[in-house]
């Protein structure tokens, strides 16, 4: 097998999935016959790095990217208030709507793809629910920090602030990228993409200078990836995932990323080995 150069394709089944105890975190007793209810479990979460129980040296973070994770919550279920420090919390949601709750006094409530986000800094305490009568999906990712110790802020974007449909939607960039005019900034040098492409003949570009790394979701449909120097391709399913690479090129790597499905990716420096071990 010719060993990929620019798409490192990782499968759902190789992710960890966790259904806690819904007692651990202030929820009631699950009720599996709620018509609702579109999961046994109040929550269904796959983890893409070490998070929790699960514990994989050889999987801990992608970069600057420490957590991510894709949670399914049902109604009237969520996270009680618990605290978080230095990391910029980066949370996208799927369908449904999440309401955020923080010690900083801000309460919100939010749809589809938007963006709750977070610096952590120096402590903050906060909940996350789903108070309405259909399933909530989000896709929370936590980035290490440009530095320790920054003043907790908090702040969101609205779903129909970015257009993505057909598009490569820039929802989030560093605070110290002055030419990317986002939505939302972090303490971070990253930048965060997604992009609905409504069929097999919709696709957008996604540039990979030198350098630099991505980390791909499919977070629905069956989008496809293909590197244009190589003709490197990979077709994938609802919450597969890929880490992608700009190769040895002197300019880097430009990848197509074709319909039908809806995109997220996380672009940043590069740095590390990626994933290890598929445990």
């Amino acid at each position: 097998m010719k060993k990929a150069r620019h798409i490192r394709y990782i499968p759902s089944k190789s992710l960890y999935v966790s259904e806690p105890n819904p007692l651990w975190f202030g929820n009631a007793s699950n009720e599996p016959r709620n018509p609702k209810w579109t999961n046994p479990n109040w929550l269904k979460s796959r983890f893409h790095f070490s998070f929790a129980e699960y514990s994989n040296p050889g999987n801990t973070n992608f970069g600057v990217l420490r957590v991510m994770n894709d949670d399914l919550v049902q109604p009237k279920r969520g996270f009680g208030a618990h605290p978080h420090s230095n990391a910029e919390i980066v949370t996208y949601v799927v369908n449904g709507k999440l309401t955020h709750e923080d010690s900083m006094g801000t309460k919100e409530s939010l749809g589809r793809g938007s963006i709750q986000f977070m610096t952590a800094g120096r402590g903050v305490t906060h909940s996350e629910h789903n108070l309405e009568d259909e399933p909530l999906r989000f896709i929370q990712m936590w980035l290490t920090p440009s530095q320790y110790g920054l003043k907790p802020n908090y702040g969101s974007m609205c779903g129909t602030q970015i257009d993505s449909k057909n598009k490569l939607g820039h929802m989030v960039s560093s605070v110290t990228n002055h030419a990317a005019q986002t939505p939302v900034k972090i303490h971070c040098d990253a930048n965060i993409y997604a992009t609905e492409l409504s069929d097999s003949k919709s696709s957008v570009a996604l540039k990979l200078g030198k350098g630099r790394q991505a980390y791909l979701l499919a977070v629905e449909g069956a989008p496809t990836v293909t590197a244009a120097s190589s003709g490197e391709s990979q077709k994938f399913a609802q919450h597969d995932a890929a880490e992608l690479y700009p190769g040895t090129g002197p300019t880097g790597e430009q990848f197509e990323i074709s319909g039908p499905g809806h995109v997220l990716v996380v672009e940043m420096k590069q740095e590390g080995q990626g994933r290890s071990t598929w445990a």
